[in-house]
């Protein structure tokens, strides 16, 4: 059900891979270092999708922004990208880096934005790494054509395969704001 649940996510939106392959295991599998191309020109939302909604940060989510920054900058990637890495992070973690969470955990999920080990993302080490687990996500984002172009929650949603797609979407003004306000720090 899960599996049949994903194509047709993926279907209904376009944008399945060829042969059904997912970003996850790939980009587990990927080189963070190579192929990285610098864009010239950060896309940005005119208008974030649906109702925003906003947390306060504490000095660890803020910090985990930086690292997602830096590891965009890092990847050579636009502001663009932090933006989606930042709202798939608010949502999957509100910028937390989760560990083990016993009952409370979604399957295996771990990390800021809860990869999980069993599905190639990484070892539970890796993915608890904010730079790892920031690279591992934007390596699957860069697999996606036309993601700069495409609604943030149809990015994020693509690369995560989440059982709830348009959530991502409550966070783009955060994110966008997170973005504007650490780029350059």
């Amino acid at each position: 059900m899960n599996t049949i649940f994903r194509k047709s996510m993926l279907s209904v939106a376009g944008l399945a891979f060829a042969g059904g392959v997912f970003a996850g295991p790939i980009a587990a599998h990927a080189n963070p270092a190579v192929d990285a191309k610098p864009a010239a020109v950060a896309v940005q939302s005119a208008k974030p999708q649906g109702e925003q909604s906003h947390i306060t940060l504490n000095d660890e989510q803020t910090a985990n922004v930086k690292a997602i920054i830096a590891a965009t900058k890092k990847a050579g990637l636009p502001e663009r990208a932090a933006v989606i890495s930042i709202a798939t992070s608010l949502q999957e973690s509100k910028l937390e880096n989760l560990g083990h969470l016993g009952d409370m955990n979604d399957h295996d999920s771990l990390g800021l934005f809860q990869q999980r080990p069993s599905s190639g993302w990484g070892t539970p080490e890796q993915i608890t790494d904010p730079e790892y687990s920031t690279t591992a996500f934007l390596k699957g984002l860069k697999q996606v054509d036309g993601w700069q172009d495409m609604p943030l929650t149809v990015a994020a949603q693509t690369v995560q395969v989440s059982a709830y797609p348009d959530a991502y979407a409550q966070w783009e003004q955060q994110a966008t704001d997170l973005v504007a306000q650490h780029w350059n720090s």
